[in-house]
C-alpha cells in the first residue's frame, strides 16, 4: 500500500472511530426518554421519523403512545408495527389552508396514537416510525409532543426549551428535528460519489504493473503458441491417415 493510500485508510478510521463514539455518546443520552431519529432532514423531503420507546413509566409498562405533529406538516403516514394498533386523529383548521401545488385543505392530521395489544414491559423497547413531507424552510424545527400513557401513571414529553435554555436540561422534552437546507438537483451526494468511484479506478489501474501486464502479455503468447502446437499435431494425423488410406488401396 502506498503512502497516500494509507493516510486515506488511517483517516477514514480514525473519522469512523469518532462518529461511533458520538453515536454511543448520543444513544446513553437518548436513552433517558422517548427521542425521534430522521432518516433525512433535508427541507421539502420525505423523512421516516423513528420514535423510540426506552422504557415504561416508572415501573409500569406502556399501553399507548400519542405522538402530536406540528402545525408545520399536514399530515404523516404511520407505519405498521405488529405489536401496535395505530389510528390518525384529525382536526378541522380554522380556515382553509393553500398548498403549494395550489390546493386547499380544511383538516390536517393532528395526532398519530398507537395503542400496545399487550403493554410494552418497563425494561424492553420499541419503535415507532412515521413518514412526512418535511417542509421547506431550512432552519425550522419541528416539534413532537409525545403522550406516552401506561398501565400506571403517564409522561407528558411535551417540555419545548426556551430562548438560550438547554434543551438536555428539561425533564420532558418533547421529541424533535431540525430542517436543514434541501439538497440538490442531483440528489447532493452524486458529484462526491462519482469523485470516489474515480479515485477507486484510478488506484486500480495504478496497481497493474509493467510487470504484471508483461506476465498477461507471456500468458497470450503461451496460449497462442499452444494453439499452433495443437493445430501442427492435428494436421500431422491427419496426412498420416490420407497417406494410408492411399497405400491400402
Amino acid at each position: 500500500m502506498n503512502t497516500s493510500s494509507l493516510r486515506r485508510s488511517l483517516t477514514t478510521a480514525a473519522a469512523a472511530g469518532g462518529a461511533a463514539a458520538l453515536m454511543l455518546a448520543g444513544a446513553g443520552g437518548a436513552a433517558a426518554h422517548v427521542g425521534v431519529t430522521p432518516d433525512k432532514t433535508s427541507a421539502n423531503s420525505y423523512a421516516l421519523l423513528t420514535f423510540a420507546i426506552p422504557h415504561g413509566c416508572e415501573e409500569s409498562g406502556t399501553t399507548k403512545v400519542a405522538i402530536t405533529l406540528p402545525g408545520e406538516l399536514n399530515d404523516a403516514q404511520p407505519t405498521v408495527n405488529p405489536n401496535w394498533t395505530v389510528e390518525k386523529v384529525t382536526e378541522q383548521l380554522p380556515e382553509p389552508k393553500k398548498l403549494a401545488d395550489g390546493t386547499s385543505i380544511t383538516k390536517r392530521t393532528s395526532q398519530i396514537v398507537y395503542t400496545a395489544k399487550t403493554p410494552l414491559p418497563h425494561e424492553l423497547r420499541d419503535t415507532l416510525v412515521l413518514s412526512v413531507k418535511l417542509p421547506d424552510v431550512a432552519g425550522t424545527t419541528l416539534h413532537f409532543p409525545t403522550l406516552q400513557t401506561c398501565e400506571t401513571g403517564q409522561t407528558d414529553w411535551s417540555q419545548i426549551a426556551k430562548d438560550g435554555e438547554d434543551p438536555h436540561s428539561l425533564e420532558a422534552p418533547a421529541p424533535s428535528i431540525t430542517v436543514t437546507a434541501a439538497e440538490s438537483a442531483d440528489g447532493h451526494g452524486a458529484a462526491a460519489a462519482s469523485s470516489h468511484a474515480t479515485e477507486a479506478a484510478t488506484e486500480q489501474a495504478s496497481a497493474v504493473t509493467d510487470s504484471g501486464a508483461e506476465a498477461r502479455s507471456w500468458a497470450g503468447l503461451a496460449a497462442g503458441l499452444g494453439g499452433l502446437v495443437l493445430g501442427g499435431a492435428a494436421l500431422v494425423r491427419s496426412t498420416s491417415r490420407r497417406k494410408a488410406a492411399r497405400n491400402a488401396s
